[in-house]
């Protein structure tokens, strides 16, 4: 029933563990007195310069002392430019030469490189170096776009001003209450708007240059020399996450357009659930045919579901003969494939009363899912990885940590963390992208876009990480409850990105592996001070004199080195007295040394995974047997191993938080790291969202309820993180990132007037004099232009756009508010809340899910808000009917407030009613019994009566005839 053993608990059998080699090329061990001439020839040439190896050597400048002065002098045109050689014959020949030189290897490049006139004998000529450009570029919004964006929120500000000044000054008597809670929601909204909308002031694009990174680190014929990365993929339970889903995910990871020993994909089953694991062994096995059809045809996307779930014709820009016949044959090989994954799960529905028992007999390790062993299972690898043609496939390993009572196992994250413990220990790879179950590459080349950005010599050293954009499959037309969240990515990341960075959201993210370990970004090297010696002495050090600091005294590179002792287990630590690396102007210094006290103190007590935080470039250490990194495997992921450490709080995954992305990505912008936003021309990668209305605003709750925790915790974005490198314009993104919940409250109330003011007939504003009514005016026209113009620089629909707008209003009223609720009850009170679900099942047919209907709590705060509203125009069109023409002009200020509201909850009411003619009993009874109390009501009220201030008369009882 299964594939291979399963080693849990203890290093097991040697055996199943794949050879795991250190693929990055190795500067030899400089150990003490140890001299260069010592190192063997061949390795000369990655010896840096300063220590006699190969290097290339740099002169230093000629050595001018800035005190002295120098006199200046005017310029003389006929001798400056003929020093340079400008307009002179030898310049015209130099520029001629150089011309041709380009036309002719603009020629080489046509013909395939190849000299035709020279037949390849004559000298080489310098190439024009596409792989020393830049491999990416930032594109900045043009500014016929976005200077009058600019203009218009600058505008905007001025109009709130002197709207609000209007508001403050002129309350209203006979209402004053709904004046004074009308005024308060709105001066939220404003601060509101301010934090959402400066983050987008510098909004760019970017674009990468997939042909250089080519040229620089991926030449045919040649060792690749691409950095390794290391996949995660995270699932807790296969009945509410599909093994089929997880087993597309890993198919298009496999097959990924990336050098197959640079790729390591790790499952993490946080659920400790044996359908997983026997799923994932059936997916290795598939993988094999799977991954050389993807490579030989080069196909898109690489997961077979959506590859042949495509309504396209698939012969197109396909020339040979045998795709028609191989595309049928693997069809049927993957129609086979979900036959068995689906027998498993339906085997799976009825667990034995003894548990569940593997291939050799002993019981699964994981019958119970809160206290179990912790299990690793290498399924491909270096030792057997091969798919059916003998090519070697990407490392494919299972892992689920231990799991014992009594432990707080951080959910996610503290899965999470023990992937990046594992695989440091395993493969060590510098980079990691980590997914979630449903989340497959939908470009094969997206590592490749990432590490455009990564590998990038000048920009690459201060990236923690490139996050793209999530993009999703199985939504409707409409997107009626906004699933696709257009706004937030393309127009708000995009802001972000033009200032620190976007915020990581969970998944489609690469990251630097050092960036996890709590360390600062290098600091940008700065170049030296200088002064203009026109001037005379006394202004030139009264001007520099503040800028002059004591020089710190460093060692030399010589004279630091690295010493290496054993551990009683085998296994190497380094202590480092300190590293200094320079590229391109970036240096990043590690001054002190690091006792083993302390490294254990923040990274735990694995020696093994100590020494692999060290290593900035990644790779293994060779001298260790797979037996012992599968030992310190296990350790690693035991539930006892982060006691007593900084996992949680500087390391890894930060806890604390169910939405622990952003508090992660947060810490690292506080470290000085920025991060990237890549947007590729194909979606890099795609997932499935929840497009029902109650699963919808269930997911919304989960978000906001994490950041209702970080609002409450100690890393609040409004007192954490002061003096390190956080941009003040990042930190108002997460400040609006964790504060948005709570516009819930003042949003409730501010959705409540339109209602009151109908019911009673007083309203929120005195009678509008004409100045007041053109701040009015002019505002709204603000917020239009600002939406219009946002919509213009970053494409966006304004279908998109408008549905974000009422969703924002729907979340606001139902899950914000609600989270705001637990989120006090949590924290303050410990009382942890959940609210349930209990759906109904809906049809087979497209987007069935979407009218399905379930019943949750949150659906009562904008069900009230809708009745009551309805219940207001109801009653004052009522009242206007009785009272006369006169009462019909107060009466519209009314109906547009009340409209605005039942506007912005359409898709809500939509949601509540289904498909025509099904509407759920639910909804019918509480109709019945609201409308009940309400007719109730009127006919108490009776509004229709005409009410009379004479004498009452009363018949007196006599005849006058």
């Amino acid at each position: 029933m299964l594939q291979g053993h399963m080693t849990y608990g203890r290093a097991g059998d040697a055996d199943m563990l794949p050879q795991v080699v250190n693929t990055m090329p190795t500067v030899p061990l400089l150990t003490n007195g140890q001299m260069v001439d010592d190192i063997p020839p061949e390795h000369h040439a990655l010896v840096p310069s300063f220590l006699g190896g190969g290097g290339k050597r740099i002169h230093p400048l000629p050595f001018s002392d800035p005190a002295l002065p120098v006199q200046p002098r005017s310029m003389d045109p006929s001798k400056d430019l003929a020093a340079y050689g400008y307009g002179s014959v030898a310049w015209k020949e130099r520029m001629e030469n150089w011309k041709q030189k380009q036309e002719k290897l603009q020629v080489m490049n046509e013909n395939g490189g190849k000299d035709w006139d020279n037949d390849g004998d004559g000298p080489d000529l310098p190439l024009m170096d596409e792989a020393r450009q830049p491999l990416s570029r930032k594109l900045p919004v043009p500014s016929s776009q976005i200077n009058p964006y600019r203009m218009i929120i600058i505008i905007r500000l001025v109009v709130l001003g002197f709207f609000f000044h209007y508001r403050v000054m002129h309350p209203v008597n006979d209402a004053y209450a709904l004046w004074l809670v009308s005024v308060i929601c709105e001066i939220w909204f404003a601060i509101s708007w301010i934090l959402d909308q400066f983050p987008k002031w510098l909004p760019v694009d970017r674009e990468t240059y997939l042909d250089r990174l080519s040229l620089r680190y991926d030449k045919e014929g040649q060792p690749s020399q691409l950095s390794s990365v290391d996949i995660f993929v995270s699932t807790v339970d296969p009945l509410k996450e599909p093994p089929l889903v997880t087993a597309n995910t890993v198919l298009s990871i496999l097959a990924v357009d990336y050098p197959v020993d640079k790729v390591s994909c790790y499952v993490s089953d946080d659920g400790a659930a044996m359908l997983t694991f026997e799923a994932l062994s059936e997916t290795s096995e598939f993988a094999r045919k799977w991954v050389p059809f993807c490579k030989k045809f080069n196909i898109e996307p690489r997961a077979p579901e959506f590859y042949f779930a495509q309504k396209i014709d698939y012969l197109q820009d396909k020339v040979l003969t045998s795709f028609i016949k191989e595309r049928r044959a693997m069809k049927r090989e993957y129609e086979e494939f979900k036959v068995r994954i689906n027998a498993l799960v339906a085997k799976a529905q009825k667990v034995p009363e003894e548990g569940w028992t593997m291939q050799d007999g002993t019981p699964w390790p994981g019958n119970n899912v809160r206290d179990h062993p912790g299990m690793i299972q290498v399924f491909l690898g270096q030792s057997g990885g091969h798919d059916t043609e003998g090519n070697e496939l990407p490392r494919l390993v299972y892992a689920s940590r231990e799991k014992r009572p009594g432990f707080n196992h951080h959910k996610k994250a503290g899965a999470m963390n023990a992937l990046v413990r594992v695989s440091a220990v395993l493969t060590n790879a510098p980079y990691l992208l980590n997914l979630d179950c449903d989340h497959y590459f939908n470009n094969s080349k997206a590592l490749k876009e990432a590490m455009c950005f990564m590998m990038d010599p000048l920009l690459g050293k201060k990236v923690c990480y490139v996050q793209f954009p999530q993009r999703f499959d199985g939504i409707d037309r409409h997107d009626r409850y906004a699933n696709r969240n257009i706004v937030f990515f393309d127009i708000n990341m995009k802001g972000l990105d033009g200032i620190q960075g976007p915020i990581y959201v969970g998944t489609g993210c690469v990251f630097r592996r050092q960036a996890f370990y709590g360390n600062d970004a290098p600091k940008t090297k700065k170049p030296p001070t200088r002064t203009c010696n026109c001037w005379p002495n006394w202004c030139c050090c009264g001007c520099c004199f503040s800028g002059r600091k004591k020089k710190k005294t460093t060692k030399s590179k010589s004279e630091k080195k690295q010493k290496f002792r054993r551990l009683d287990s085998g296994a190497p630590v380094f202590a480092l007295e300190g590293i200094e690396e320079g590229i391109e102007g970036i240096e990043s210094e590690k001054s002190t040394m690091l006792s083993e006290k302390k490294l254990e103190k923040k990274f735990g007590q694995s020696p093994v995974f100590v020494a692999s935080t060290l290593l900035e470039d990644g790779g293994t250490l060779k001298i260790a047997s797979p037996a012992s990194l599968l030992k310190e495997a296990i350790h690693v992921i035991s539930c006892g191993y982060e006691d007593k450490t900084d996992w949680g709080k500087e390391v890894g995954w930060i806890y604390g938080s169910v939405t622990e992305d952003i508090l992660t990505g947060f810490k690292m912008h506080c470290h000085g790291w920025r991060s990237i936003y890549c947007i590729p021309d194909r979606p890099a990668f795609k997932g499935s969202a929840p497009i029902n209305l109650s699963d919808r605003l269930h997911q919304v709750l989960r978000w906001a309820l994490g950041s209702v925790e970080i609002f409450l915790s100690r890393h609040c974005p409004l007192w954490y993180g002061y003096g390190g490198g956080l941009k003040w314009l990042e930190r108002l993104s997460y400040i609006n990132a964790t504060v948005y919940p709570w516009t819930s409250i003042p949003l409730v109330a501010y959705c409540t007037l339109p209602a009151v003011c109908l019911l009673t007939g007083k309203f929120i504003t005195p009678e509008l004099s004409n100045v007041a009514s053109l701040w009015f005016l002019s505002l709204f026209i603000c917020i239009f232009a600002t939406s219009i113009l946002e919509m213009r620089w970053s494409g966006v629909g304004i279908d998109d756009w408008w549905r974000n707008e009422q969703f924002w209003v729907i979340g606001g009223v139902s899950a914000h508010l609600f989270a705001v609720v637990q989120g006090l009850l949590k924290v303050l009170a410990g009382i942890d809340t959940n609210f349930t679900v209990t759906s109904k099942a809906g049809d087979d047919e497209d987007f069935s899910e979407l009218y399905a209907f379930k019943w949750t709590t949150l659906l009562i705060p904008p069900t009230t808000l809708l009745i009551i509203n309805l219940i207001g125009v109801v009653a004052g069109v009522s009242n206007a009917i009785n009272n006369g023409y006169e009462s019909w002009g107060p009466l519209f200020g009314k109906l547009f407030f009340a409209f605005w509201v039942i506007v912005h909850l359409y898709p809500f009411l939509k949601g509540l009613l289904g498909r025509q003619n099904r509407t759920p009993t639910i909804i019918i009874v509480w109709s019945i019994l609201l409308a009940s109390i309400f007719s109730l009501l009127w006919v108490r009220v009776d509004p229709f009566l005409a009410k009379s201030d004479g004498p009452v008369l009363e018949e007196c009882g006599l005849d006058c005839h």
